[in-house]
């Protein structure tokens, strides 16, 4: 399967089966866009039929010399030979067998306070509450979620846990105190947890600075942009915007860190397609880890994306890209999340094929101990899969969640993004078709040319 684009003047090729990439020639281009109208996918390396040569020839021999003709059908052919063109799908075979594998659980995201001191207005969690009830997780409930890690965690050694809102710093104590019961427990059983804290900042203080240095692996910091853009859509709950109060302190925050293990991370809605700015202002506020995603809301609300904003956002990616480029070379580069691919290794198929583990080696932890495939799921009753006191009970969800892979996605087979973005997010999924197997059709069209301007960029810094 191939996948062909033009980005910022360069031509590029793409062998999905095997992941390769090639930046080629106009010739080359052009004869493989010619072959690989009829070309299927090879068993093993084999010559190109001399029947789809001659094609070749007759339709370049108008824009090319035909020696130049020949060298970009050899060279094609070479790399056929090598297996970086037209090979075959050697994963679909792999994932036959996903519900009966024994899976173990990672990663828990820890919903350490069902409340905020913020009314983000695209706010997911309806300011904290998860369709529920305010609350904030108790010691012993956080306590019982990390022996279950560790009793569901097999014989894995380093373990992932996420401190998630509401705003964990509302709940901060507990934090803490979880933080070093944990420390505790990793020499006792021969593990290694890594923790993170996601905040909005309203509550960060020195003290929760130096704690985190010493302690958290990473930590996101939310803000969405500019001042207008932020405080349009980050208020507090009396409507006064958090830009000032949050920049300095996420400034600092960000040199204390040396400027690595965090990211700034934004949401951009339908008030802000110029995303892009948003971006360089963060940049030019001196951050070097960022990330800014698309909302994900109904339509029916005034600031959700919609269809025909997509050619105006991915126009926005191509122009963001350029940028980044430049930046780069000018030696004041920075790291945007959605621009960093890994072409060489990247991770492992069973990663490639099922995406973030969700309702299977990820679960999501209520303040109370409910156990969700996600944070994204908590509060809909129906993906309840039990608590921290009895473990998994439903499993018939969390088998549905195994078998959430590419492959049972009819939108993801023959996409060339499938092994980069692993079939996208469930719960968007679920949230625009009721079915975690479907696909959330704006966020690929998005997610597409993400893929297409990180590979651009990994040319252009070649």
């Amino acid at each position: 399967m191939i996948h062909q684009y033009k980005n910022n003047g360069y031509d590029i090729i793409m062998d999905i089966n095997s992941g390769a990439v090639h930046v080629a020639e106009d010739v080359v281009y052009d004869a493989v866009a010619c072959l690989a109208e009829q070309m299927p996918d090879m068993e093993r390396p084999g010559p190109i039929p001399e029947q789809l040569k001659q094609e070749v020839r007759t339709r370049l021999f108008d824009t090319y010399k035909s020696q130049d003709i020949e060298d970009a059908l050899s060279d094609i052919q070479e790399l056929i030979d090598k297996e970086e063109l037209f090979t075959k799908d050697v994963y679909k075979d792999y994932v036959i067998d996903f519900k009966n594998r024994k899976t173990v659980v990672k990663a828990l995201c820890l919903h350490i306070a069902h409340d905020c001191n913020l009314a983000c207005q695209y706010c997911f969690a309806e300011e904290g509450e998860y369709h529920g009830r305010r609350a904030l997780m108790s010691f012993e409930v956080g306590k019982k979620a990390l022996d279950f890690l560790i009793a569901n965690s097999g014989g894995r050694r380093n373990l992932e846990v996420d401190f998630f809102g509401g705003e964990p710093l509302m709940n901060w104590e507990v934090v803490k105190q979880l933080v070093e019961y944990g420390r505790a427990q990793e020499k006792l059983h021969d593990k290694h947890f890594r923790f993170t804290l996601t905040t909005n900042g309203v509550l960060l203080n020195d003290e929760v600075m130096e704690f985190c240095n010493r302690e958290m692996g990473n930590v996101v910091l939310s803000l969405d942009g500019r001042k207008e853009v932020n405080d349009r859509m980050r208020p507090f709950r009396k409507g006064a915007g958090s830009y000032d109060l949050i920049v300095p302190k996420f400034q600092k925050f960000a040199d204390s860190r040396n400027q690595t293990n965090y990211y700034v991370r934004g949401t951009f809605t339908r008030n802000n397609l110029d995303f892009s700015r948003d971006v360089l202002h963060f940049a030019d506020l001196g951050f070097k880890q960022m990330s800014i995603e698309p909302v994900v809301a109904s339509p029916d609300e005034p600031y959700a994306i919609r269809e025909e904003d997509l050619p105006q956002i991915l126009e926005e990616y191509d122009k963001l890209a350029v940028e980044y480029v430049k930046r780069q070379k000018e030696g004041r580069g920075f790291n945007f999340f959605h621009f960093m691919i890994d072409l060489n290794q990247g991770p492992c198929v069973a990663k490639r094929l099922s995406g973030c583990g969700s309702g299977t080696e990820y679960l999501a932890v209520t303040p109370w101990g409910d156990l969700y495939p996600c944070h994204q799921f908590v509060g809909q009753e129906e993906f309840l899969l039990g608590n921290v006191d009895e473990g998994i009970k439903n499993t018939r969800v969390r088998d549905e969640f195994k078998l959430c892979n590419v492959y049972a996605k009819e939108k993801c087979r023959d996409c060339f993004a499938r092994f980069y973005c692993s079939g996208g997010c469930a719960a968007n999924s679920y949230n625009f078709h009721g079915s975690i197997t479907d696909a959330y059709d704006i966020g690929c069209e998005m997610e597409k040319k993400r893929v297409e301007c990180s590979i651009m960029i990994k040319a252009a810094l070649a």
